[in-house]
């Protein structure tokens, strides 16, 4: 396990290039699909038994490029970063968390190490400058473009091209407050709806994250529309981070499970600045935080699960891999009714 960065050979250095790479990446493999489409309408079992199943692996086969996907190389990354806006008092923990969260990931005790472990996943943690928080939003800018693009750089580079599926989880005291702005900048609403609890504020922390997301889009205001501006003026390192690793799997024809509240907002960012960027993304999970559900919607996400889970790190998406490891299991490892010699009715 790593938590230093790689060095950056990703193919754009301004927020205009990382936009056209988004844009350029291929879609999923038509033909592929196809042949998995007429595949699943063969396999011992009758039409549509298995429910979403089915969906989920015809799914997996477009962006893999084949008509029996396997899902033997998981890939889970964690992104860590430091937000500005903890002097507001908007978290019920100090920043000085996050880099204790990462050397217990590196130490194999966090929940997303026993849920990697237990998909059979590979896990890596990326901790984005911890002792250089970006500004308060609500005075400025979170970053300047030169950190949001080397953020994203960092989470493009994190990805193995040759991956079966990515998990982007993340590690962040202040981050929900950050989801909440980003997603209340591009979709609009209350700062009340869209904030949540968190890691546990009470009541007066609550209002308060609702001020600081107030805050931070009217001194912002100028920036909100587009939504990679969003993402530097209102994100943060680690959800660039992901919001760039996302957009590698997108190249690369690797499917993605979306995590919680947090991830979803970074990868909103990308849905919005190109139509149909999350094409190869499914959500996880619903989330107990926020605005989670009202986010879904919004991305057009039906979650695999929602079993109350807040915690982030990339945890419910990494459960979930056990759910679309069962999909493609039983697509590509099924007899079909002629090798079985069992009639198809």
């Amino acid at each position: 396990m790593s938590s230093v960065p790689p060095p950056s050979n990703a193919p754009f250095t301004t927020l205009s290039a990382f936009r056209a790479a988004l844009a350029h990446a291929p879609g999923p493999n038509g033909p592929a699909e196809a042949r998995a489409r007429a595949r699943n309408g063969v396999l011992t079992k009758p039409p549509g038994a298995l429910g979403r199943l089915e969906d989920l692996a015809i799914w997996v086969a477009s962006w893999q490029g084949t008509e029996t996907p396997r899902l033997d190389a998981p890939q889970v990354v964690v992104f860590a970063g430091n937000h500005g806006v903890t002097a507001q008092g908007i978290s019920a923990f100090p920043a000085e968390v996050t880099a204790q969260m990462v050397a217990n990931f590196e130490a194999g005790g966090a929940a997303i190490n026993q849920l990697s472990q237990a998909f059979g996943a590979q896990m890596t943690v990326q901790a984005l400058d911890l002792d250089k928080p970006t500004a308060d939003f609500t005075q400025g800018p979170a970053m300047t473009e030169a950190e949001v693009v080397a953020a994203l750089a960092t989470g493009w580079q994190a990805v193995d091209p040759t991956a079966h599926v990515l998990v982007a989880g993340e590690m962040g005291i202040g981050n929900t407050t950050v989801a909440a702005a980003l997603c209340a900048a591009l979709y609009g609403g209350d700062a009340e709806g869209w904030v949540g609890r968190g890691t546990g504020v009470d009541d007066a922390g609550l209002a308060r994250k609702a001020d600081a997301v107030r805050a931070a889009l009217a001194v912002n205001a100028g920036a909100l529309g587009d939504p990679l501006e969003v993402l530097r003026c209102l994100g943060g390192r680690e959800l660039a981070a992901m919001a760039g690793a996302i957009a590698r799997a997108r190249g690369e024809g690797i499917p993605v499970i979306l995590d919680g509240f947090i991830c979803c907002a970074a990868a909103a960012c990308l849905a919005e600045a190109v139509p149909g960027a999350l094409d190869h993304a499914v959500a996880g999970h619903l989330s107990a935080e926020g605005g989670h559900e009202a986010l879904l919607a919004r991305l057009d996400k039906t979650p695999l699960l929602s079993l109350g889970l807040r915690l982030g790190e990339g945890s419910g998406a990494a459960l979930a891999l056990g759910i679309l490891k069962g999909a493609v299991a039983c697509h590509s490892g099924m007899a079909t009714f002629a090798e079985a010699g069992v009639s198809d009715g």
